[in-house]
């Protein structure tokens, strides 16, 4: 696969044999970490997907949608939300979980973010996700099934991922869409009338933000090949196959899905496969983050990033 590659944001220097993953023992010891490219004047914009720019502008344009909205947003369900995670999750901090905390901070840094809360929670469906309440710290939730699959790189581009939500302001969406959708078929005299218009428009625009955010993703890993394996994992990898699985096939396996589906029929059956979900299929992703990785566009804010040396005790 053609694709500017640099220095990975993390190089193994410890004292004591290399952590894989964070199923060993934590180690008390320095993390030696190599020069990563950081983004002081990153705006959001600079690397937002014209589906999501475009969507964005569009859902806005819904006459009402933010007086439902705020009737559906409520207080009541904010703090459902974020009590239920408190309560059933951990709260990583530099002494809780200290590595986990660093990858976000790292992360947030090079995105130039204030890094939010992050909790780890016991799950065995691979997943994250993030939730913005009004008033409060925005947070992001880690599924422990997540952990045990993915590589450190991997998760941090999770974790940044989970960023780009933040910096491009989809925390608030992102959490109005699902309360929106779970009310629109809830409230009497509403679901009827807004459920078919929104239901479509805001799972397209919640696509088109997946896509922003695997690019948010790339600006910290700064190898696409790391961004791709995730995607291929959470498509058919699991922690016994996770070292026979190949990027380089995953990424012609999409390209190869392009070609199945450039048929009219096939055009059809593709749409038909994603309408209904709220991130697009895996190999699209993978495909895009792949040619944008290519792209003037993500040589031009490399050229702009500046490199930093860091050294973190864990």
């Amino acid at each position: 696969m053609a694709s500017l590659c640099f220095a990975p944001s993390v190089l193994s220097c410890k004292i004591k044999p290399p952590i894989t993953g964070f199923r060993k023992q934590r180690l008390s010891l320095f993390v030696c970490r190599a020069a990563s490219l950081t983004f002081r004047d990153l705006d959001a914009d600079d690397f937002r997907h014209p589906l999501d720019r475009q969507n964005t502008l569009l859902l806005r344009a819904i006459p009402g949608l933010n007086d439902i909205g705020k009737a559906l947003l409520g207080t009541v369900s904010e703090q459902i939300m974020l009590l239920e995670n408190i309560g059933t999750s951990v709260l990583v901090s530099e002494n809780q979980l200290p590595e986990l905390h660093y990858l976000m901070v790292e992360a947030a840094r090079i995105l130039n973010i204030e890094a939010p809360d992050l909790y780890i929670r016991q799950s065995p469906v691979p997943n994250a996700y993030t939730l913005a309440v009004s008033g409060k710290k925005p947070f992001v939730v880690v599924h422990t099934s997540l952990v045990e699959l993915l590589s450190q790189k991997e998760l941090q581009a999770v974790l940044a991922h989970e960023l780009g939500h933040l910096k491009c302001d989809h925390g608030v969406w992102l959490t109005f869409a699902n309360i929106l959708t779970l009310g629109a078929y809830t409230v009497p005299g509403v679901g009827s009338l807004i459920a078919q218009r929104l239901e479509e428009q805001l799972l397209r625009w919640l696509r088109a933000a997946e896509l922003t955010c695997d690019r948010a993703a790339l600006l910290v890993a700064q190898d696409p090949k790391v961004v791709v394996s995730v995607l291929m994992k959470l498509a058919g990898g699991c922690p016994s196959l996770s070292e026979q699985l190949n990027v380089d096939a995953f990424l012609e396996q999409a390209r190869s899905y392009d070609k199945a589906s450039s048929s009219p029929v096939g055009w059809y059956i593709r749409n038909a496969q994603t309408r209904q979900l709220s991130h697009p299929l895996p190999v699209l992703r993978a495909r895009e983050i792949d040619e944008w990785s290519r792209s003037q566009e993500y040589r031009s804010l490399l050229q702009r990033a500046i490199q930093v040396n860091s050294v973190q005790k864990v």
